[in-house]
């Protein structure tokens, strides 16, 4: 049974796979890596986490597990840090939303490592940044995504599954181009519209008045725009091909709305409006 892990990034995900995986396995230690003195002080504080580290060189040496669930665009540099380091037989995992970036950075800085190291996503969380949101059922019945490169080990591969499933996850396997694809349309669009419109509004100079009108349709197009800034320019930026193309996907449909209601066309409104509830519902219903 592995005894120790490292969790650098002890946000909500992190902390979340800190405290399921200590439940399910029973692992001896847990050291947390990080910036924030206060999020890792609170961690230690409520027994998540056994020890506080803010190198993660020094932390790796002694790993079992590596979870990575940093912003994307610190991986790079967390694997650079850590390479030299690295027992022999640890088992490397990250938490990152884009994919090809994170193993591009794996196979540019984790050396002799790379073939241990098991990318993942997993499509789990909320608005809360910081340990003070993690819970163990974060993962219950929720989809992680593994996407192997070429010379990741067989038995790194499972013992990742393992890890994941013993959170609760639905683990998946799925190539990395065709993530970053789906989630460029179905995450990375929706988070960026939201902070878009929210900021929008926001620099409007009757921005108070609007808000204060404001209601529960308001509100659920932009609760995802309270997540973390930091995070969600990493992942804009980290999977821009993606995002730039469905981003020009959306502005034309934009523009054709913008047509149809100069040209008071009706039928077109209509019939987009209809198709997009008939969608809306399908879905709705297949995730009950």
């Amino acid at each position: 049974m592995r005894k120790t892990l490292v969790v650098i990034g002890v946000g909500l995900i992190g902390g979340s796979a800190a405290k399921s995986f200590r439940k399910a396995f029973a692992v001896g230690h847990i050291i947390g890596v990080g910036r924030g003195q206060e999020n890792l002080g609170q961690a230690l504080d409520s027994g998540l986490i056994d020890e506080v580290s803010t190198d993660a060189e020094a932390a790796v040496g002694s790993a079992d597990w590596v979870l990575v669930a940093t912003p994307v665009g610190q991986i790079p540099a967390v694997f650079e840090a850590i390479a030299h380091s690295l027992p022999d037989d640890a088992i490397i995992l990250d938490a990152g939303s884009t994919k090809q970036d994170v193993i591009a950075a794996g196979r540019k800085h984790l050396g002799k490592h790379f073939s241990r190291f098991v990318p993942g996503h997993p499509v789990a969380g909320a608005e809360i940044s910081g340990c003070q949101g993690a819970r163990a059922e974060l993962f219950s019945g929720k989809p992680v995504i593994l996407t192997p490169h070429e010379g990741l080990q067989d038995k790194a591969l499972e013992e990742a599954k393992d890890f994941w499933q013993s959170c609760g996850a639905v683990v998946t396997l799925m190539d990395a181009q065709i993530h970053d694809r789906i989630f460029a349309a179905v995450s990375h669009l929706p988070h960026a519209l939201s902070y878009a419109l929210v900021d929008m509004l926001a620099g409007r100079p009757d921005s108070e008045l609007l808000f204060s009108y404001a209601a529960s349709g308001f509100r659920d197009f932009t609760r995802i725009a309270a997540s973390s800034p930091e995070m969600w320019r990493d992942i804009c930026l980290a999977n821009r091909g993606e995002l730039m193309q469905v981003l020009a996907e959306y502005r034309d449909r934009l523009n054709e709305m913008l047509t149809w209601l100069t040209e008071e066309d009706t039928a077109s409104l209509l019939k987009m409006f209809s198709h997009a509830r008939s969608a809306r519902n399908r879905w709705g219903q297949d995730r009950q």
